[in-house]
């Protein structure tokens, strides 16, 4: 006699590979960027696009309709003085604010990094007019430039010094809105080589210091050369900020006087909103954006070959 018994029968456990498992989380991945995809390309890409479309055409606010002149936008662009100055005026301004920018945020940090007292006033005082919004700094300093009763020029004339036209003299305004610029935005700068320099090891400064170097013998062998990777951000930061200036310049002097401050986002501006000229400022646009990258690129292969 035979006897069965009825037992359980176990499904062989499928086999997944290593590819196979990574497939699932990759295709759930996707659903959480999906909505960062789409307003990436509904903000950014598609309005760049269209821009580069519009570039190529005489597209106007004065009417509806646009035909396809290729790359004349450009060619009147490139042909055009006025497009030149305004963009001689924002190299000149990049020059003449950038370099204060990354000297005097070096040497503030600095300052506080070594101890100097009363360390968080200081670094209120540093960091707080970037704070405040660029209406409120023209405002300040529009009052502080004003010709007849302004601040300054009214101490000038107590001790008996020629006033100044701030911002009506063509010599002179750009460097007005250069300054206007250091003391606004410098306490980012700051900031950022504050924490450069509180990251250097303290071991560094020990060593130096026991073999006999100096305050400026450490700064220049120890603090300098650590903070290269930092200054290099800085600078390519900075200069990045200063092509781009608008802000300032618009609310303080309109681009005055007779276009001395005219930056080429200003121009840019003028060609669209002013004369409709949709086509051909975004053709500007483009030229200025292709300067922008060049200006990036260039800086990034100088910081290899240095690093190298």
């Amino acid at each position: 006699m035979t006897t069965t018994t009825n037992a359980p029968v176990t499904a062989a456990p499928v086999q997944t590979t290593p590819r196979t498992r990574a497939r699932v989380p990759a295709r759930s991945g996707i659903w959480f960027l999906a909505p960062y995809l789409f307003f990436f390309a509904l903000f950014l890409v598609w309005p760049i696009v269209y821009g580069l479309w519009m570039s190529l055409t005489d597209r106007s606010l004065a009417s509806t309709g646009s035909e396809f002149v290729g790359l004349g936008n450009y060619t009147q662009a490139l042909t055009d003085p006025d497009m030149w100055s305004a963009l001689g005026n924002t190299v000149f301004f990049t020059l003449i604010s950038s370099v204060p920018l990354v000297v005097v945020s070096f040497a503030m940090a600095y300052l506080v990094y070594t101890g100097l007292k009363g360390q968080w006033l200081w670094r209120l005082t540093f960091f707080a007019p970037f704070l405040l919004p660029v209406s409120v700094v023209t405002a300040i300093w529009g009052f502080l430039f004003t010709n007849d009763f302004g601040l300054i020029n009214g101490s000038l004339d107590r001790l008996g010094i020629a006033q100044v036209g701030w911002l009506s003299d063509e010599r002179v305004a750009m460097w007005s809105i250069a300054l206007v610029t250091v003391w606004w935005t410098v306490g980012f700068n700051f900031l950022l080589y504050l924490s450069a320099l509180q990251n250097i090891p303290d071991h560094l400064y020990e060593a130096a210091q026991l073999d006999g170097a100096g305050v400026w013998r450490r700064l220049l062998s120890i603090t300098l050369p650590m903070m290269k990777s930092t200054t290099w951000l800085v600078i390519l930061l900075q200069i990045l900020a200063s092509l781009k200036v608008f802000d300032q310049i618009f609310l303080l002097t309109a681009g005055g006087p007779n276009g001395a401050t005219r930056s080429i986002l200003q121009y840019i501006y003028d060609a669209g909103f002013t004369g409709y000229r949709l086509g051909f400022a975004s053709a500007t646009s483009y030229i200025f954006f292709a300067l922008i990258v060049m200006v990036s690129l260039g800086q990034m292969w100088i910081a290899k070959r240095k690093d190298s």
